[in-house]
């Protein structure tokens, strides 16, 4: 058991064998609703998530984790986009990661902050990812990671289900380390 982030969102972040809860709910309680099976499902279970939600937070997706050294690549060549702050891929970045920005092509954006305990996390999203060209996707990941400093690791979430984004990821050097889902104010909640 871990108090929630700075910010205030409660997570679950599950490694092979055990899982950390980022929350403000008694230990006991927590344990007793684990059954013994924290870092083997039930900490990501759903009946977890929603007593670690209740009726003001909301649950995001499971995601998979990855993890690839920073820096040593050309980040500065992507533009500021300052005309994509609407975007909605900015906008959720905005609501999980404090220092965000948004460069990125004609292809996409690709999209850097500090988020869940200050770590930097990258994340992509391609403006048309049919008609993009091929390779779009890994290249913006790649220049992405010139962004972050070199002395530090850098951070990407995708949900599970998308394998064309974690395809791109492993291509570009992520390795994947273990799986999250965060929970924040729900969105009409949030200012």
């Amino acid at each position: 058991m871990l108090p929630p982030d700075d910010d205030g969102t409660v997570g679950v972040v599950s490694f092979t064998g055990h899982a950390y809860v980022l929350a403000d709910v008694d230990s006991g309680d927590c344990a007793m609703r684990l059954g013994g099976g924290g870092g083997f499902g039930g900490a990501l279970a759903p009946n977890m998530q929603q007593w670690l939600a209740g009726t003001e937070r909301s649950i995001g997706s499971v995601d998979v984790v990855l993890v690839a050294p920073a820096g040593r690549r050309d980040g500065a060549s992507l533009p500021r986009r300052g005309d994509q702050l609407g975007h909605e891929r900015v906008q959720r970045a905005m609501r999980h990661r404090r220092d965000v920005q948004a460069r990125g092509d004609d292809n996409g954006l690709v999209i850097t902050g500090r988020g869940l305990v200050g770590r930097w996390e990258l994340s992509v999203e391609l403006f048309d990812p049919d008609g993009t060209v091929p390779g779009a996707g890994r290249r913006l990941i790649d220049a992405g990671l010139g962004l972050i400093p070199d002395d530090e690791w850098c951070w990407a979430q995708v949900a599970a289900g998308n394998s064309r984004s974690l395809r791109a990821f492993l291509a570009v050097g992520f390795v994947p380390v273990c799986s999250e889902v965060l929970i924040s104010q729900a969105e009409h909640d949030q200012r």
